[in-house]
C-alpha cells in the first residue's frame, strides 16, 4: 500500500510509524490488534490531531490518540 502525505485541506495526512503493521495496545480501552494507519486529521477548524486506526481481531477498526498506543 502506498502511503501519500498531503498538506492540510487535501484530506488524510498519512504519516510514517515504526509501529505500523505490527501488534499493539491502545492504552485507553485495553484493546489489541494491528496499526493499521497513522493520520494527521482536522478534527475542528483549526484543530489537528494524530490519530491511531487499529484493526481489532474482529476485523473492526478503531481510532485513538498516536500516543495511547504501545506495542504488544
Amino acid at each position: 500500500m502506498e502511503v501519500r502525505e498531503h498538506g492540510p485541506g487535501l484530506g488524510f495526512n498519512h504519516v510514517p510509524h515504526w509501529l505500523l503493521r505490527k501488534q499493539v495496545r491502545d492504552i485507553a480501552s485495553g484493546s489489541e490488534g494491528v496499526l493499521m494507519a497513522v493520520v494527521y486529521e482536522n478534527v475542528a477548524v483549526t484543530h489537528w490531531v494524530h490519530l491511531a486506526y487499529i484493526r481489532l481481531p474482529s476485523g473492526r477498526e478503531i481510532s485513538t490518540a498516536v500516543d495511547n498506543i504501545e506495542a504488544v
